[in-house]
């Protein structure tokens, strides 16, 4: 007796499988490829930058309470010719010598193409907020000597895109510095019932994983 061999039974499972890897292998050669040109690429930080500030209110009050009504404005550049970056989970908010004076504020979520520009004008706020005593007193020194120092601080989280590869999402930590010289006119100008001081400040960011 001969033994019968089913060879298109075989086949039949056999071609899905080929077809099967034959993708996969499409698909880890394409990541691969964009992998390969995001190393070479090697993406450059956003550069933030600190146009100005609108202050509404500014005040201390006894014992010790600050009082903040301030927008900001805010860009973002993304200095890279073919890697596209997102953010998300953006929020800012201001302090004084290292203390949070307002409330967090959430920044839209926003992506930026190849060499993008994003600005955002949020208003922070802090009403009554409790500060150190020895805070009340700097602050009013520097009130009275007509230049404040204030920090805008954003943190959140970016990544990257190159064609349809996306990376994972890093933090992203930014710290812009508010000279804010309130005696000076040749910087403000009046707007309404609030001041609105010239700064144009770069400011210091942080991208970890």
């Amino acid at each position: 007796m001969t033994e019968k061999k089913d060879c298109g039974h075989e086949g039949g499972q056999a071609s899905p499988r080929l077809i099967f890897i034959a993708i996969a292998a499409f698909i880890a050669l394409v990541l691969f490829v964009i992998f390969v040109i995001w190393l070479v690429l090697m993406p450059k930080k956003p550069q933030f930058l600190l146009q100005d500030a609108t202050i509404y209110n500014f005040n201390v009050t006894p014992p010790n309470l600050l009082t903040t009504n301030i927008q900001v404005t805010i860009s973002s550049r993304n200095p890279n010719g073919r890697i596209g970056a997102f953010y998300d989970k953006l929020d800012i908010h201001a302090s004084y010598r290292d203390q949070q004076v307002t409330l967090v504020t959430e920044i839209p979520r926003t992506y930026e193409g190849h060499k993008d520009v994003a600005i955002w004008s949020p208003f922070l706020y802090g009403n009554s907020v409790p500060i150190a005593p020895y805070l009340a007193g700097s602050l009013i020194q520097d009130q009275n000597a007509g230049i404040i120092l204030l920090s805008v601080k954003i943190y959140g989280k970016v990544k990257w895109k190159v064609g349809i590869w996306s990376s994972s999402w890093y933090r992203i930590n930014v710290n812009c510095p508010a000279y804010i010289s309130i005696n000076d006119r040749t910087k403000s100008v009046v707007v309404g019932s609030a001041m609105k001081f010239q700064i144009v400040q770069s400011c210091n960011v942080d991208v970890s994983n």
